[in-house]
């Protein structure tokens, strides 16, 4: 079929208005870092499930490649067309209704279009919590963080999307709809087919809505600005904490100065909460539903005689709302500045919270015999396990050769991980940047568990050629 029939066939469908092509294409054809950039006959912008399901079932019957496609701020060229621009995007932006909220079950029904944000305000509307929150939550889509089992900055409290996902609506690569949006926190009725498509990054089809948890809605908060001597100590430090406040333990987020610096540097208004710099960062909060409770004395108590007993050498509690805001502001902008900083090498991985200081230690180490003057920016969700820990050198022409070494730093940094038993994709995804590494630290049966999955569900290879797998 050629492309003005495909564009007719495909506007036939969706409307004159869902269907865009050419140079008007062109920002869907890029991913957030700039790093992959492709092309496509066209893409489509479906409105209704029931319009996706066409659309997949004209470009399967003509054997056109499908990339599924959410917010575009995925970090892995998951949602990225390939150059050979044989394939169709289809895009789920138009799809943006919350189609139910359930406050006796605790449950929201939104379709992938909605950006996390809206899911989190409509949440808020009903005086619920949707507790994901990512950097991107302005631009992101519920979709894509399903697509990618998204984390975030929460999971040490409420986990990642497969756990905050009850049901899930989606198209397989035929066109046919799996009606699976049922708000069950109990169904032992053969396999729990949701979790093929959470994470699978449209490979296998692409969902449309999902049933999500909500949880009640913390009517109190203390958040804390910590300097603390190595990530040992911070490791030491969540143990103690989650001793004394459980559940309350929210957010544990790790920052090493080299990324502090960056936000300091990059971001507008970003300002340093203490007076002295220290070579690591600890960013914790504390959440509770009972309003009248002391959260913020509790922390400042713990925290003081954290400091007494050499085990954090300084501490700023945030006083006020605007002052929590601006000290996740830095957390949240480091990626941000990053991309403003140039490129890096990006790493996005995970190993057992009790070996985080000695993946520091030994990586931090190999990197800086193999390489000079490199620059380490560290950071991440050490409660869960989960480090981005990103390489460059900080001169914009070294850094260029530096880039071409990216096999080498992956080589380094991901056969440690895997010696601690970790994984080298902790929430970002495979998509196409780790595709290939991914065969050297998964077992054989695993590739072949998944390539016979992949077999079942879309045996012409249609659904996002080239990522994951």
């Amino acid at each position: 079929m050629s492309d003005a029939n495909l564009i007719r066939h495909l506007a036939a469908i969706v409307g004159e208005r869902g269907v865009v092509a050419g140079a008007d294409a062109a920002t869907h054809y890029t991913d957030w870092r700039g790093r992959y950039t492709g092309r496509a006959r066209c893409v489509v912008k479906p409105a209704s499930t029931e319009e996706v399901a066409a659309v997949v079932a004209l470009c399967a019957q003509e054997h056109i490649p499908m990339v599924p496609q959410g917010g575009n701020t995925g970090l892995v060229g998951g949602g990225t067309p390939r150059h050979d621009g044989h394939e169709v995007v289809i895009n789920l932006s138009r799809m943006k209704r919350i189609r139910e909220i359930d406050t006796a079950n605790n449950t929201l029904t939104a379709e992938a279009g909605c950006l996390l944000a809206e899911v989190q305000a409509a949440a808020a509307g009903a005086d619920r919590l949707f507790p994901l929150s990512l950097a991107a939550e302005g631009s992101c889509e519920i979709g894509g963080n399903l697509s990618t089992n998204a984390g975030g900055v929460a999971v040490l409290r409420y986990g990642n999307m497969r756990e905050l996902t009850l049901g899930l609506e989606a198209v397989l690569p035929d066109g046919r709809i799996w009606h699976g949006l049922r708000g069950l926190r109990k169904d032992n009725t053969g396999y729990d087919l949701k979790h093929l498509f959470i994470g699978a990054e449209g490979t296998l089809g692409i969902i449309t809505a999902a049933v999500l948890k909500l949880f009640p809605r913390p009517r109190n908060s203390a958040t804390a600005w910590l300097a603390l001597r190595d990530p040992a100590a911070a490791v030491e430090l969540l143990t103690r904490l989650r001793g004394a406040c459980g559940e309350r333990v929210t957010g544990f987020e790790i920052v090493a100065r080299p990324a502090l610096e960056l936000v300091l540097k990059h971001i507008p208004g970003a300002r340093d909460p203490l007076a002295s710099a220290s070579p690591w960062y600890v960013l914790a909060e504390l959440t509770d539903t009972l309003a009248d409770f002391d959260l913020a004395g509790t922390l400042e108590a713990i925290l003081g005689a954290e400091i007494e007993a050499g085990r954090v050498a300084d501490a700023a509690v945030a006083q006020d709302l605007a002052q929590q805001q601006a000290f996740w502001h830095l957390r949240e902008n480091i990626s941000e500045a990053q991309r403003i900083e140039g490129i890096s090498i990006k790493h996005d991985i995970a190993v057992p919270v009790s070996r985080i200081a000695e993946f520091i230690a030994r990586a931090d180490d190999a990197l800086r015999r193999a390489f000079s003057a490199v620059r380490i920016v560290t950071f991440g969700h050490i409660g869960d396990g989960n480090l981005h820990y990103n390489l460059s050198k900080p001169d914009a022409a070294a850094n260029a050769e530096f880039i071409a070494q990216t096999p080498q730093a992956n080589r380094i940094v991901h056969d440690i991980v895997a010696e601690l038993g970790g994984s080298i994709s902790a929430e970002h995804g495979l998509g196409q940047l780790k595709r290939g590494e991914i065969l050297r630290y998964k077992s054989a049966v695993e590739m072949d568990l998944m390539r016979a999955v992949k077999q079942a569900l879309d045996p012409h290879g249609l659904m996002n050629p080239g990522k994951v797998i």
